[in-house]
């Protein structure tokens, strides 16, 4: 019986895929056979460190430098990965960014500099991609538990996951006759750098391990291995969806 997800002769563009959930998701799409381009924005040693790992697997590897954040550029990451792979079938909108501070704090910067990169730039990859991407073409969204739940200074991200979410709703409507598939994947807290960012690391990482009913923190492989599923024609169904990958953290309260 054939591999359901194999993956030989796909081209995957994966945004933030220099480290983190983004590079788990390069390497596990590289693992199932398709060719990868790497799109960061500042780390370009990660970067490089990143395709050097992925074109161990036997695939290509391009990176692509650019803020997805502004459209110009958005539309450049995807043409230069697309003309380096000779077109692209699965695209991952995962490189993300955010002000942590309470919602009374924000100003009009933050909440936008936010949106434009969380949400914005699932839109404006999706506009650039979809109509170069034939029948089977996946767009694939990384979004967290914040779309839904209220999380101290997670204001401005917690909403733009939310509209992320929404968009993935919609996009999923309006791409299906194309036979495009538009998902999300909803992550539980991954210990990766992004946690550095947030003052209170530790406890946020002991509180969602003892609220995890199985006591483990979700890895960023185990979230690469959805994307994986949402990449693959066993997936060919599905669409418009949010996979949560949590460990069973949301469904105990």
């Amino acid at each position: 019986m054939a591999n359901p997800t194999d993956l030989s002769g796909r081209r995957a563009l994966v945004t933030g895929g220099s480290r983190g959930i983004g590079r788990a998701i390069a390497e596990r799409l590289a693992a199932a056979g398709a060719d990868v381009a790497i799109n960061y924005m500042r780390r370009k040693a990660a970067a490089e460190e990143a395709a050097a790992a992925v074109s161990a697997l036997g695939v290509r590897c391009v990176v692509v430098r650019g803020n997805v954040a502004e459209d110009e550029q958005v539309e450049r990451v995807v043409d230069e990965a697309a003309g380096a792979l000779g077109g692209l079938d699965i695209v991952v909108s995962n490189a993300a960014t955010g002000v942590l501070r309470p919602a009374l704090e924000l100003t009009r910067k933050h909440w936008q500099t936010t949106m434009d990169t969380n949400a914005f730039a699932l839109l404006a990859l999706a506009r650039r991609a979809a109509p170069t991407m034939g029948e089977g073409g996946r767009v694939i969204a990384l979004s967290s538990l914040g779309a839904s739940r209220a999380i101290p200074d997670y204001a401005a991200v917690g909403a733009s996951k939310a509209a992320l979410e929404a968009l993935v709703r919609q996009l999923g409507a309006e791409l299906a006759p194309r036979g495009i598939t538009v998902n999300a994947i909803r992550a539980g807290v991954v210990e990766t750098e992004a946690l550095d960012f947030f003052p209170a690391r530790e406890a946020i990482l002991e509180a969602s391990r003892a609220r995890t009913p199985s006591h483990r923190l979700v890895t960023a492989e185990e979230v690469a291995d959805a994307a994986l599923f949402l990449a693959s024609p066993l997936a060919r169904a599905v669409t418009g969806q949010v996979l949560v990958v949590d460990n069973g953290y949301s469904v105990v309260g």
